[in-house]
């Protein structure tokens, strides 16, 4: 149980440091971008009829802190950042917090429903095929994991909104319906949107499932010619108890170690699939803050939440590998 404990703490730390590190990427890239917060809302403030002087920028400069050194900003920029403050807006002025709201969260969900989605899916499924010699099954499946690979998903997003468009009159887009869009949390406005976030869970999950199928079933179908699972069938263990016990159990390992990659994935088809669906989130300021108002302030917050995401996610999956491998068990113990 000690050597259990060191392997969880130092999973810990070195997800601490990763992301440490990914803050200073992600601050350092912040930096790089030409002009800073004080040029770019005072330019804009220019384009409104105020005349600004260099003065002005200044005086802002000093305001935001932007005249402190690089290691002394990004120190307090990271300290701040995990307690969940990232200022200000760049171009809004409006707290960071406090405009991502639940958007992030509700991103975030989205993300996880979908990756939920792609290995209910892709488990079962992917086992049947590797284990199954029928060829139709086989191909069928190959077809169907290769075509939601081809497919693209805003493609797919397309194809769903012109239809529901065409035979329902309706364009399925958006997160909530217009009186609950701004109307505080109540059961009804989550109701209303259980009723709109299936689809981008869907879509999402269209071409992670195909992934995810075309994993789960190369590595079953490794597992299943080795020597090991033949023995196990010679002492009389069949059917699931002998997928489940031997070849699914060691395939698990991957796979799990893979679900971190799988939603970091997922995430970066998410903002063309919002501006498709025109779905008020995370993804869509994401979209909004990279390519239209180039607000680096506001992109980093919702990269480094990002990243938060997906370490955390590894770190769990890694102690999750460890208490369901016994391989793992053990070199935890040396």
């Amino acid at each position: 149980m000690l050597q259990f404990g060191r392997f969880v703490a130092t999973r810990a730390a070195m997800a601490m440091i990763t992301l440490i590190l990914v803050s200073l990427v992600v601050f350092t890239l912040m930096e790089l971008v030409p002009g800073d917060c004080a040029e770019r809302y005072l330019a804009y403030k220019n384009t409104q009829g105020q005349n600004i002087t260099i003065q002005d920028i200044e005086n802002e400069r000093a305001r935001l802190g932007l005249d402190r050194p690089f290691v002394e900003r990004w120190a307090s920029w990271i300290v701040n950042a995990f307690r969940g403050e990232f200022g200000e807006s760049c171009i809004l002025r409006v707290d960071i917090a406090q405009l991502l709201g639940t958007k992030f969260w509700i991103s975030l969900g989205i993300c996880l429903a979908a990756l939920t989605l792609a290995y209910a899916v892709a488990l079962p499924v992917g086992m049947i095929s590797a284990a199954s010699s029928n060829a139709l099954l086989n191909n069928s499946l190959r077809f169907i994991s290769y075509f939601g690979l081809a497919m693209p998903n805003f493609l797919l997003a397309l194809m769903i909104m012109l239809f529901s468009t065409v035979y329902f009159g309706e364009t399925l887009t958006g997160l909530f319906s217009p009186e609950y869009r701004d109307a505080p949390w109540s059961w009804d406005r989550v109701v209303d949107l259980l009723k709109h976030i299936w689809l981008p869970i869907f879509i999402l999950g269209w071409s992670a499932t195909a992934f995810a199928l075309q994993t789960v079933r190369a590595l079953m179908s490794d597992e299943i010619g080795k020597l090991y699972v033949t023995a196990a069938a010679a002492r009389g263990v069949h059917g699931r108890a002998l997928l489940w016990r031997y070849p699914a159990r060691h395939a698990l390992g991957p796979i799990v170690n893979s679900l971190g990659f799988d939603l970091n994935r997922i995430f970066n088809e998410l903002p063309i699939v919002a501006l498709i669906l025109t779905l008020t989130d995370a993804g869509a300021l994401l979209i909004e803050a990279l390519a239209r108002s180039n607000d680096q302030q506001l992109a980093g917050a919702i990269i480094f939440l990002l990243t938060a995401s997906i370490v955390t996610l590894n770190f769990l999956t890694d102690v999750l590998l460890a208490v369901l491998d016994p391989r793992v068990r053990k070199s935890i113990l040396r």
